[in-house]
């Protein structure tokens, strides 16, 4: 319904927000912050629905690093606005994809089972 403004006498006439479309999947988690640093939820409120029974499956593990390797990891988590948990599991998830892909590229010239480390498989793992 229109209202008349006090003001000059013109009708206001309510206008209804554009919005961008949520993406269906995101390329990747830096595209999800991307999206979610320039849109606020607020405007989405109606696409979302109550969750309920959330069970989130975390297995938890000790991990020993080196203190200076966890200082760094905590000093660019810190500079990022994460934990340092959140951050070490973003960037194995990625090595781990990276890796699984070089691993489809590259043919297998072996199929015998290494039982030891050799040098040249630990220079491999560590590049």
């Amino acid at each position: 319904m229109q209202k008349p403004n006090g003001k000059n006498g013109r009708k206001m006439v309510a206008r209804k927000r554009t919005r961008d479309p949520i993406p269906e999947n995101f390329e990747s988690l830096e595209a999800a912050a991307e999206f979610w640093d320039t849109h606020s939820l607020t405007d989405y409120l109606d696409e979302f629905r109550e969750a309920k029974d959330v069970k989130i499956d975390l297995d938890s593990r000790r991990l020993r690093l080196e203190n200076e390797l966890a200082k760094k990891i905590g000093r660019i988590a810190r500079q990022r606005g994460v934990s340092s948990e959140t951050l070490m599991n973003l960037w194995l998830q990625q090595k781990l994809a990276e890796t699984l892909k070089d691993e489809k590229r590259q043919p297998r010239l072996s199929s015998r089972r290494h039982s030891t480390f050799s040098p040249s498989v630990l220079k491999k793992a560590s590049s």
